[in-house]
């Protein structure tokens, strides 16, 4: 069998299939048969969108990281601390409560295998 993966539309770099693609869209809404999305397709679709990143159990617990990091930048622990706990290896696990980051990102994950 013949590998097929660098023929055609799909060996252009993206942005030439981009350019290509939006030329497509453009004349399509002009020729009055695109498709558009009603609301509540729309909904459905974001819905699903959702559904299916929140299956990725490792990127779920790394927005919840970051989310622990930004709700904890005010704290008395980090006032102190001008720089950015990414950019300071030193600082890493402080400015946490109750464990380092590793720790955090770690209960997360283990706290969806109960879902």
């Amino acid at each position: 069998m013949s590998d097929t993966s660098k023929r055609g539309f799909a060996s252009m770099d993206e942005a030439k299939q981009r350019e290509i693609a939006s030329k497509g869209g453009h004349a399509a809404h002009e020729k009055g048969t695109a498709h558009e999305f009603t609301s509540e397709e729309a909904r459905e679709a974001g819905r699903k969108g959702g559904e299916a990143v929140s299956q990725d159990r490792e990127h779920m617990a790394e927005i919840g990281s970051k989310g622990g990091k930004s709700s904890h930048k005010g704290s008395k622990s980090n006032q102190n601390n001008e720089s950015n706990d990414d950019d300071n290896e030193e600082n890493e696990g402080k400015g946490t409560r109750g464990g380092t980051r590793e720790q955090h990102s770690q209960a997360g994950k283990q706290s969806h295998k109960n879902k």
